[in-house]
């Protein structure tokens, strides 16, 4: 008898899973198992490390059994017992769902644990911040962040030095105010936006925002010193460059209460139907928001004083780390501005020009289509910025890291803003030969944004070189204009005012150059109206000059003296050598319609020029023709 006991064959693992599947079933069935809480509990002792897998497979092979089982039975009674059995297996397969989503949270929360405690003592809070990067898989969310502060807390009870268990209890803390903070601040994510609907609040002046609402709810100093700054338009560096010390748990609570709002607010922006584009701008804005906080704090923490030379390398470095994951999870949308957008919301006198110490650790980066989308975002800035000679070495390096990893509409954005830098310059063969290749591009994969502004680059580049020449006649400008027609139009549908206005200003120049002055004036008169909307100076200007010149042609000599003196006095302004073409046109009026005549005309002109170009302004328009006459 012994001899046959030990001979039984051992049940393997699948076997006993099997076992206690049915048992729960029957069990549930019976009512020794009441709730799902309780049949939770039952499969949560009864699970074996690593065994996942193998229970997954017996519930499906039992589920599989019982659906036959049902299918082969024509007797009702024999059915409803089937039945039966499969509606308990749902409750068990709930809970072995819930099992599964409880133990990855405990495995990711363990893992980062363990994360944080291999790193030097001085490197811990470094490495939480890399722990919790939205951009790694999985992310932490609410459940995570909970169980991570309790196992950071655990910890700390088990670590003989004081001053490690002391920073790990920080981070703990640290961790549960950030999320306590924004639970007090949820209701009031978006009520500002009902407090004044035509403004955004993330605006540059002072308007009512969220920084103020959010300023008189938090209770934490940081946070609200942080946010009562913000309502004023103040930069965050100088909240950095005072600490006179750090407390841990301040910063890391200040991380979390950011996240979560900057992550509630995208959200919001993107859920709004009433209008998809908006919703997507503003989504835009308050990444670079967020992330423009977060390079202040850096730059502020490079030059707090009070600190340790290593406490500000370290902050400063963490706070650079925030900002750009922060720019990372926005690279990742296929909302991502690779044509600009987002900083007009940040325009104005008191515009905060920090984003542009984010290229430094960029060059230490991975290739990855973030930092190529990054990097365009780098590059117009400081094309808008007015520093050309540095965008065009970050849009270069943006261009290699694009094709590298096969981003097509990175590239040809970049291409784009080096052929419009290129025509700012004047080296209109450059920006023609960049043109061209983002037009190929863009047609090759559909891009319709790409091709609206490479058309728009390209034809304003063949315009301007056909012009160089002695004569220009209908032939030679017959493929400008159609590239900028075909551009107009497909820019008007996207809605694209810069590159309408470009497209508008160069028909308008070609017509001009064509004798086709009722055209042109038709043309720079669009155009002149687009480039007053979006503030583009370097167009104005030239819209004027060659409205004079299409007016001189139409024999309407006092409007060509308007246009012409606002056209020579605008260029002059922006540095560039073509305000002396519309000072000989206006020497030329000056002959055809008198001195006395034209000084007269000048007064009367008086108010309106004023409008345009201020008192100033107007007293140097005779210095300026004076200048010219003396060559």
């Amino acid at each position: 008898m012994s001899d046959s006991v030990n001979d039984a064959p051992i049940p393997t693992t699948r076997d006993r899973y099997i076992a206690f599947i049915e048992q729960t079933i029957t069990d549930i069935n019976t009512g020794k198992l009441l709730s799902k809480e309780h049949v939770y509990r039952i499969l949560s002792d009864r699970l074996e490390s690593g065994t996942g897998e193998i229970f997954e497979r017996a519930l499906e092979e039992q589920t599989n059994v019982l659906q036959a089982q049902l299918a082969a039975q024509t007797d009702e009674v024999k059915q409803a017992k089937v039945n039966h059995k499969l509606r308990a297996l749902k409750i068990l397969k709930d809970a072995w769902s819930l099992w599964q989503k409880n133990y990855q949270v405990q495995d990711t929360c363990v893992r980062g644990l363990q994360t944080i405690l291999k790193a030097e003592p001085q490197e811990r809070l470094s490495t939480l911040i890399q722990v919790l990067d939205p951009n790694h898989t999985p992310v932490f969310e609410r459940q995570h962040l909970q169980l991570l502060a309790q196992l950071l807390q655990k910890s700390a009870e088990t670590l003989p030095e004081q001053s490690e268990a002391f920073e790990l209890r920080q981070f703990a803390q640290g961790l549960t105010r950030g999320l306590a903070d924004f639970d007090r601040l949820e209701g009031s994510l978006v009520t500002w936006l009902y407090g004044a609907p035509a403004q955004v609040g993330f605006e540059p002046t002072k308007v009512v925002g969220p920084w103020q609402t959010w300023s008189q709810q938090v209770t934490s100093p940081l946070p609200r010193e942080l946010f009562a700054g913000q309502a004023n338009n103040q930069s965050a560096a100088a909240i950095a460059q005072a600490q006179p010390s750090i407390d841990v748990s301040a910063w890391v609570e200040l991380l979390i209460l950011l996240q979560y709002l900057q992550n509630g607010l995208v959200r919001w922006f993107d859920r709004q139907p009433y209008n998809a584009q908006i919703g997507l701008h503003m989504a835009g804005v308050t990444f670079v928001a967020f992330a423009m906080i977060w390079g202040e704090l850096n730059q502020g923490f490079q030059q707090a004083q009070q600190l340790s030379t290593r406490d500000r390398q370290t902050l400063s470095k963490i706070c650079f780390r925030i900002s750009l994951q922060i720019l990372r999870t926005f690279a990742q949308r296929e909302n991502f501005p690779l044509y600009g957008g987002v900083f007009a919301s940040f325009s104005g006198e008191s515009f905060r020009e920090t984003i542009n110490y984010l290229d430094r650790p960029l060059k230490e980066s991975e290739n990855t289509q973030e930092k190529a989308r990054i990097l365009t975002v780098l590059g117009y800035s400081q094309a808008w910025m007015g520093d050309r000679e540095r965008a065009i070495s970050l849009h270069q390096e943006a261009v290699n890291l694009a094709r590298e990893v096969g981003d097509l509409r990175c590239e040809i954005a970049n291409l784009n803003h080096l052929s419009r830098i290129c025509l700012y310059q004047k080296d209109f063969n450059m920006s023609e030969s960049h043109a061209q290749r983002a037009v190929i591009l863009a047609r090759q994969t559909g891009d319709r944004q790409g091709e609206a502004n490479a058309l728009a680059n390209l034809g304003y580049s063949e315009v301007t070189l056909a012009r160089q020449q002695e004569s220009v006649t209908p032939e030679d400008l017959e493929t400008a204009i159609g590239h900028l027609e075909r551009g107009q139009k497909l820019s008007e549908k996207l809605n694209d005012r810069q590159n309408q206005a470009l497209c508008w200003v160069g028909l308008g120049t070609a017509y001009v150059a064509l004798q086709q002055p009722s055209q042109a004036q038709l043309a720079l008169e669009q155009g002149l109206a687009l480039t007053l909307q979006i503030g583009d100076r370097d167009l104005q200007a030239l819209s004027h000059a060659y409205l004079g010149e299409a007016l001189y042609q139409l024999h309407q000599l006092e409007d060509a003296v308007y246009h012409a003196c606002l056209g020579m006095y605008l260029l002059e302004q922006r540095h560039s050598k073509a305000w002396q073409q519309s000072a000989a046109l206006i020497v030329i009026l000056q002959g055809k319609l008198g001195a006395e005549n034209f000084f007269n005309l000048l007064q009367q002109m008086r108010s309106p020029l004023i409008a345009q170009i201020g008192v100033d302004g107007f007293d140097h328009l005779p210095n300026l023709i004076a200048r010219y006459r003396q060559g």
